[in-house]
């Protein structure tokens, strides 16, 4: 083990938290614990990463430590490492919580814990398991600049680190974080058109991918709105607006936004 690295524990081996654990290994020391003791040594085994037994020995191992589980599991792992938070906390350490709990407040935690610990809240997405996601990160004033640093070269291996203020999180949740499932959605919709058009499945479902993607790099590169690059594509009385108008006609853009308001309160009330 290399003593000037920072350790990095993640309780919790879901997707969300393999995807990280990535970026996390290649920047620090990583130490894995999960209930799933397979799940736990079989990504141990590919990052090359340590074995805990314990929530507890990750909160007393760990300088950053992930808390990578649900939200409705949350309350109970903070309530196991709080003393063990608070008996670092108090002898001069300054471990560094990181939440990608939707929902819960920094002030929320840092109440759990029963002091003002440094906590990093985070909103990840799945594609950051291929190096792609969007991670938005907001900071409590407890954490110093040189673990923000580190954590944000983290999650910089998992995709584009965004930092913003907590009060936008939920917002987050509901557009960037359940956002993939409903793209997701929608290249599956795209492909079944295709499949109706006569198109083979394998081949409409690499069309409608590649399509999204390359929709998104165009968005992403031109710096042009989209309804700007929409209209690229629009001739007069042409195949584009045909199917436009039959997108209009099921309120597509409606039922969209409707869908991430859904998923944002949903993450309100999971606070």
């Amino acid at each position: 083990m290399d003593s000037n690295k920072l350790i990095t524990t993640f309780i919790g081996c879901g997707n969300m938290g393999f995807a990280l654990m990535k970026g996390a290994a290649g920047e620090t020391e990583v130490f894995i614990t999960d209930t799933d003791a397979e799940k736990t040594k079989a990504a141990a085994g590919e990052l090359g990463a340590g074995v805990l037994a314990s929530n507890i020995e990750a909160a007393e191992k760990g300088d950053i430590i992930f808390l990578a589980v649900k939200p409705q599991v949350l309350a109970q792992v903070l309530a196991e490492i709080a003393p063990a938070i608070k008996k670092r906390f108090n002898a001069g350490g300054e471990p560094v919580l990181v939440s990608m709990a939707a929902g819960w407040s920094i002030e929320k935690i840092q109440s759990a814990i029963g002091i003002k610990v440094p906590v990093v809240r985070i909103m990840p997405n799945t594609p950051a398991l291929t190096g792609k996601g969007m991670i938005a990160m907001s900071a409590s004033q407890e954490v110093s600049p040189e673990k923000n640093y580190e954590l944000e070269k983290i999650l910089g291996k998992a995709g584009i680190v965004d930092n913003i203020e907590e009060r936008f999180m939920d917002a987050v949740t509901g557009l960037s974080g359940s956002g993939p499932a409903f793209v997701y959605l929608f290249i599956e919709a795209l492909a079944d058109g295709g499949v109706r058009a006569g198109l083979p499945r394998d081949k409409a479902l690499r069309y409608a991918a590649q399509t999204v993607l390359g929709s998104a790099v165009m968005v992403q590169n031109t710096g042009k709105h989209p309804g700007e690059l929409k209209d690229m594509v629009t001739s007069p009385g042409g195949t584009t607006i045909a199917g436009i108008a039959a997108l209009e006609e099921g309120s597509f853009r409606s039922t969209v936004m409707k869908a991430v308001e859904a998923a944002w309160k949903r993450s309100i009330e999971l606070g």
